[in-house]
């Protein structure tokens, strides 16, 4: 990690609170013991309330005991890795936000990441700047500020329905499974079917990222939707090569 300037015209965000009004709570996970402290030290200095573990099984029983907001996760961990840790927290049903941190930059690794029920993903050598801004994208984003959606709002685009208040997604009537951020996503371009979205747009409006960043969130989960529509029926999602992506029915 890196102390150096962040993205471009960043300033720093301030510290997301929680409905009682106190601050955020973080869980760092690495059992590289000097980033894990830095990063503690760093963190709580903005104002977040911050914890350490220093293995999987460690974070599994910090989640259990301590509830945090927000995971900051490595992946490259003895034992348990961070992938597995993702993974048993969304089996028992726990969808505390995950940033991953690790070393790896293979696609199939990025997948796996967010095959995982991960929320992001920044690799290894990062600035400080960059996680901070993204720890408090997400934050914002899932701290229950949103406002629920009417009931009986839906978003139907051919033979795909959404029902937004139930957070439910069928395909010609199959129930597809999607993750809260594959959602937020398929509700967004369903929402904008017939207009191509930019990535940068999808970054801003489906992640709160409203500041210049490198990241492949968009292409990755758009793939892993794809995957799980495209199984049901013919594509929905298409490509605008150097532009974007648009959900549209298919052509006859």
């Amino acid at each position: 990690m890196t102390s150096s300037s962040g993205p471009a015209g960043a300033a720093p965000p301030a510290v997301p609170l929680r409905g009682d009004g106190s601050p955020a709570r973080l869980l760092v996970v690495d059992d590289e013991e000097s980033l894990a402290d830095l990063l503690v030290e760093a963190l709580s200095f903005q104002g977040y309330a911050v914890t350490a573990a220093r293995s999987g099984t460690e974070a599994l029983a910090a989640v259990e005991s301590d509830r945090p907001d927000l995971v900051i996760l490595d992946v490259n961990m003895p034992g348990i890795d961070g992938f597995g840790v993702a993974d048993r927290l969304r089996a028992s049903g726990d969808q505390t936000p995950i940033i991953f941190l690790t070393a790896r930059t293979a696609p199939d690794d990025l997948r796996d990441g967010y095959g995982s029920g991960g929320d992001d993903y920044l690799m290894k050598p990062f600035r400080l700047e960059e996680l901070s801004l993204r720890v408090s994208a997400v934050l914002r984003r899932t701290l229950g500020r949103e406002a629920a959606p009417r009931g009986g709002d839906t978003v139907a685009v051919a033979d795909l329905v959404l029902d937004l208040a139930a957070h439910q997604v069928t395909r010609g009537g199959a129930t597809v499974d999607l993750s809260p951020t594959e959602f937020r996503l398929l509700r967004y371009l369903a929402s904008n079917a017939g207009r191509v979205v930019s990535k940068s747009e999808l970054l801003k409006q489906v992640w709160g990222y409203d500041f210049d960043t490198e990241s492949s969130l968009a292409e990755t989960y758009v793939f892993y939707l794809r995957r799980k529509l495209d199984k049901l029926g013919p594509r929905l999602i298409h490509t605008v090569r150097g532009v974007g992506y648009m959900l549209r029915p298919p052509q006859e």
